[in-house]
């Protein structure tokens, strides 16, 4: 009857894990393919495939949301790599509106939309994340030079973006000087 107890246990932390970090989850997804159906199934396959290491991580004292958000990003380039759905574009409506309800938010999340996946991908976790350069190379699996190159690119197209003519843009850098 332990092992039932342990088990139980053990779905009720992830069930509240889910609870809790789930919208969290789902932002990161959508800003990465701004579609909410695409987010979702990121998030449902992340959530698959690393619940059964939900115990053995916690137990270890690992984060167990680096870890499923490493498989977002993992399942991502996945996608990309087999070609399994085409790149998504933002609804010319209101996207999103109970979860970004400024005018800013959506033109920013316009705007990123707009950008080339990996650009997108790298500023995510930059600057949405807060990621080092060395943590985004290793998620996107590629060099550190590449992340600075995606984002440098990324950053000059967000200042002339169309979506954001009419922002306020100091606030973003004028180079990536975070490593």
């Amino acid at each position: 009857m332990t092992g039932l107890t342990e088990a139980t246990r053990t779905w009720d932390s992830f069930d509240e894990f889910v609870h809790a970090r789930s919208v969290a989850l789902w932002r990161s997804a959508w800003l990465l393919t701004g579609d909410t159906q695409r987010a979702e199934d990121l998030v449902q396959e992340a959530l698959g495939r690393c619940w059964g290491k939900f115990d053995r991580l916690n137990r270890a004292g690992n984060s167990f949301e680096a870890y499923v958000r490493t498989a977002i990003y993992h399942a991502y380039l996945s996608w990309w790599r087999a070609g399994t759905w085409r790149e998504g574009t933002m609804p010319a409506g209101n996207p999103e509106p109970a979860r970004h309800d400024s005018v800013a938010d959506r033109d920013l999340l316009r705007a990123l939309a707009a950008l080339p996946r990996q650009q997108r991908a790298v500023v995510v976790l930059r600057y949405f994340e807060d990621r080092s350069t060395a943590e985004a190379a290793d998620l996107l699996r590629i060099s550190q030079g590449a992340v600075k190159t995606h984002l440098h690119r990324a950053l000059s197209s967000l200042r002339s973006s169309h979506h954001l003519r009419t922002q306020d843009l100091s606030y973003l850098p004028k180079e990536d000087d975070r490593s």
